[in-house]
């Protein structure tokens, strides 16, 4: 039976109500949420996403062990490595043709979920792309999250190195490594919501 953790993460005065999970059912419920909050949308429904793993310092390879989805102000962190097992609902909702799962490197990010849990992602949108075309600004194509949640957010987000290099397979994460998880999650799916949408 997987475990189950709520959290509220501030981030310049937004609340995001985050779950940090291992178990399949606690995603279902997760999924089940938003789709139902946001029935009447499905069709133009955006999703932040990004994943982690344990920096390789050689030859070798880690495992994706997070996944982060955030749509709106709910973030689900989903712990991979220890999860009991991988919800059917969870790859039916990466596999929707009618969602759009925004990222910076998103495209790399699918491919680790496929190679390493055979998830697909149907529908990815590079957000380094999508900004660069939106507002005519072929730098930043080559820019982070960080400088993308700036330029379009006025926003700052901290990525402290330790943290980012962090042990993402731990079994239980820190305080710092859930904020920076779901902050990550969260301004992919604003900078994405906003170029998307033209609010920008």
């Amino acid at each position: 039976m997987g475990e189950t953790k709520l959290y509220t993460v501030m981030f310049e005065g937004d609340a995001i109500s985050t779950i940090v999970t291992s178990s399949g059912d606690a995603v279902k419920r997760w999924l089940d949420e938003v789709l139902y909050v946001h029935r009447r949308r499905l069709h133009k429904l955006v999703v932040g996403l990004d994943v982690e793993w344990r920096p390789a310092f050689g030859p070798w390879y880690n495992p994706t062990a997070l996944l982060q989805l955030c749509v709106g102000r709910r973030c689900l962190v989903f712990q991979l490595l220890h999860a009991d097992y991988v919800p059917d609902a969870l790859a039916e909702f990466l596999d929707d043709p009618r969602f759009r799962f925004v990222g910076v490197g998103v495209q790399d990010d699918a491919v680790r979920l496929n190679n390493d849990l055979h998830l697909a992602v149907s529908n990815t949108v590079d957000l380094a792309e999508l900004a660069a075309g939106e507002m005519g600004r072929p730098d930043l194509r080559s820019v982070g999250l960080k400088a993308l949640a700036s330029v379009v957010m006025g926003a700052t987000v901290d990525k402290p190195e330790r943290v980012r290099k962090g042990r993402w397979d731990a079994y239980e994460l820190s305080d710092q490594q859930i904020k920076y998880a779901c902050i990550d999650a969260f301004v992919s799916f604003e900078v994405g919501r906003k170029l998307l949408s033209g609010d920008y």
